[in-house]
């Protein structure tokens, strides 16, 4: 059993808490409670000290500004689904579709799935496609950081002691921007990631990728983009046999493990078809 709980009805007073001591932040609590449990049940120490910022108004809701989008600290997957956002957030809401089932995507929110830094977080990838920049607060004041620098490595991230992540910006895209996310699981839903992948490219009148962001998850400690295949894919038209513009020397950035789900040799082979997958699911909807 924890022995506090608290519940701050502003950011304000959370910070004021956190700077207090040390406290493990809830907001869905979809991760925090399955670990809790598994520790009891095998004699370890769970969470002690629980903060939750399920009343924090400032973490609510997304925000469209000129430059981008804010989603709140508290915005959940299902607010994602919902949402009306433009097409290049088409691979977060395919993301947010595979976040466990219908119950954990109303509880389970983006922030959450950032922090707890699994490497088969399913919004990981997307968001890293996006160009997703983390919102950081602290008694210190505010900063700022990009998500390939915030998750640093397996449950690891750039948070300091007495912060707490109150959200995400995304940089607005063109309206041409298009954008998928495909998983690899052992069955179709409610399973952890063996490979998955999120695409975004960004497209002229004419139909020619001007730019292009490939990230690959649950194939190395962190998600991570591919460079290799995101310069091969920039000056081809969405008409081209794209995947067959891709080798294998491309996917080098991988450094997928062995586990009970999949080998690495597995998962590498896999992260390259489902890439080629995603890349003709793209060119055959234009």
């Amino acid at each position: 059993m924890s022995e506090a709980y608290e519940r701050p009805d502003s950011l304000d007073a959370a910070l004021g808490l956190l700077a207090q001591g040390e406290w493990t932040v809830i907001a869905g609590g979809t991760d925090v409670y399955p670990m809790a449990t598994d520790a009891h049940a095998w004699g370890r120490e769970g969470p002690r000290r629980l903060l939750d910022v399920t009343d924090i108004g400032e973490m609510r809701g997304i925000e469209t500004r000129p430059d981008g989008h804010r989603i709140g600290g508290r915005v959940t997957w299902s607010d994602i689904v919902r949402a009306d956002l433009p097409d290049y957030f088409d691979g977060l809401r395919l993301a947010a579709r595979e976040v466990g089932g219908v119950q954990i995507q109303n509880r389970g929110t983006v922030a959450g799935n950032i922090c707890n830094a699994s490497p088969a977080a399913d919004g990981v990838p997307p968001l890293l496609s996006l160009d997703a920049i983390v919102d950081i607060a602290g008694a210190d004041g505010t900063r700022q950081l990009p998500l390939a620098q915030f998750i640093e490595g397996n449950r690891r991230t750039a948070l300091k002691s007495g912060e707490l992540v109150t959200g995400l910006f995304i940089p607005k895209r063109d309206s041409s921007s298009r954008a998928t996310f495909l998983k690899l699981g052992a069955r179709r839903y409610l399973v952890i990631s063996i490979a998955m992948v999120a695409v975004t490219l960004d497209l002229d009148d004419a139909e020619t990728i001007q730019d292009a962001r490939v990230a690959v998850g649950a194939c190395s400690e962190v998600a991570c983009r591919l460079p290799g295949v995101e310069d091969a894919l920039k000056g081809k038209s969405m008409t081209a046999d794209l995947a067959g513009e891709l080798t294998s020397e491309m996917f080098e950035a991988l450094s997928p493990i062995d586990d009970i789900r999949a080998d690495a040799v597995y998962r590498r082979n896999a992260a390259e078809t489902i890439v080629r997958r995603a890349l003709d699911g793209l060119r055959t909807a234009i």
